[in-house]
């Protein structure tokens, strides 16, 4: 019977994470933080995802695209979010081997899923503000699902090579991970032997992943900016803008401390300075994108006064 990866190479059965303070007292506000940010994260995102799945009115590209966006999101950081909460709470802040990787792999899956979706929702705002007359016939319903299931792939695909160059390295102690889960640049740093390889593997696929779908955002906003300046109606230059505005914000506090962390060698990590990054483009990118991104847009607040029956009252 041939054994798994982690029985050949690692003495370890179990990891440490050591989260962010020993203080009972800091963890406690940290807890209630956290626990609300989370539980709002949920609710935006579900509200989101709801009043898309229930309106007509919503069903277009660009919505679709939103509510493949809050799926991502809820389910992002439920791969981490959960699993710090109690350990704030516990003396024991234990995680197992086969856990701890099975937790980088659902971490990377969906955030490399969510880094290329980032893309293909510029794309869809180029098409509608560069070629409106063609918009529906370009973004046919088809083309939608294959571009998310493109970033799906990449997602899957991806993710495993992340996953099984680092769980191809040794682990023998000590088993403490400075971080509140399990992370690739993390986890590698207790690996008993030489981690250049997986240094050179993360910043190539840090280049694919992030530059990448980055150089197609930038190249579809340049495109959508020289559009927008033609544009006669001051009107119409605005409400242009301010859907792009949205866009451009949630992809800078994504793909902005992404870029940090996956990019730098390994020797160069501050483990503090690792977990502000991935609390922001996990946890906190996640919370905001429903403010950003839809709940103060007029189709979505339509939808909800729609939906409660609350805009009955109003008439």
């Amino acid at each position: 019977m041939q054994d798994f990866p982690w029985e050949n190479h690692s003495s370890v059965s179990e990891f440490i994470l050591l989260g962010f303070s020993k203080d009972s007292q800091t963890n406690t506000i940290l807890f209630n933080i956290f626990l609300f940010i989370y539980l709002s994260t949920l609710f935006g995102n579900g509200l989101i995802f709801t009043l898309i799945c229930l309106d007509s009115c919503l069903h277009t590209p660009m919505y679709f695209f939103l509510s493949v966006l809050a799926m991502l999101d809820m389910s992002y950081v439920t791969t981490t979010v959960p699993q710090m909460l109690v350990h704030l709470l516990c003396q024991k802040k234990i995680i197992s081997y086969v856990g701890c990787v099975a937790q980088m792999y659902f971490f990377l899956l969906l955030g490399i899923s969510e880094g290329w979706l980032f893309s293909v929702m510029a794309y869809d705002r180029y098409v509608a503000i560069c070629h409106p007359l063609r918009y529906k016939v370009i973004m046919s319903p088809w083309l939608c699902v294959a571009m998310v299931a493109f970033c799906g792939i990449w997602g899957v695909s991806c993710s495993l090579v992340y996953t099984v160059f680092t769980i191809r390295l040794p682990y023998c102690g000590p088993n403490e991970i400075n971080h509140f889960f399990c992370e690739v640049p993390a986890v590698l740093k207790l690996a008993c032997a030489d981690t250049s390889l997986n240094d050179q593997v993360d910043f190539i696929l840090g280049f694919i992943l992030l530059l990448v779908p980055l150089s197609f955002i930038l190249s579809s906003y340049v495109l959508i900016f020289v559009t927008i300046f033609r544009m006669h109606s001051a009107k119409g230059r605005f409400k242009a803008f301010s859907t792009c505005a949205s866009h451009i914000t949630v992809v800078t506090m994504f793909c902005g401390p992404a870029m940090f962390m996956y990019m730098n060698p390994g020797a160069n990590a501050s483990p503090e300075r690792d977990k502000k990054l991935a609390l922001f483009y996990n946890v906190i990118s996640a919370f905001l994108n429903p403010i950003i991104y839809s709940l103060r847009n007029k189709d979505v607040k339509r939808a909800f006064l729609k939906v409660t029956g609350w805009s009955r009252t109003h008439e």
